[in-house]
């Protein structure tokens, strides 16, 4: 078995396609959105600030 990244192998036939891995990453930018999201994580609830992050990080991954 052969895994790849690319939609093509030379000289050879894809029989099976699994579909695209996904990873996060969490990156910080900007301490007071950090701070919020600390605020944020003591009362409990979604994270905005960091579910943006995430995106961002996914969609620059996806393009290189």
């Amino acid at each position: 078995m052969i895994i790849v990244t690319s939609e093509t192998i030379a000289n050879k036939r894809i029989v099976k396609t699994l579909g695209l891995v996904r990873g996060n990453s969490v990156r910080a930018r900007h301490i007071g959105k950090d701070f919020i999201a600390g605020l944020r994580n003591i009362v409990g609830g979604e994270i905005h600030e960091y579910c943006k992050l995430i995106a961002e990080s996914r969609e620059q991954s996806l393009v290189a």
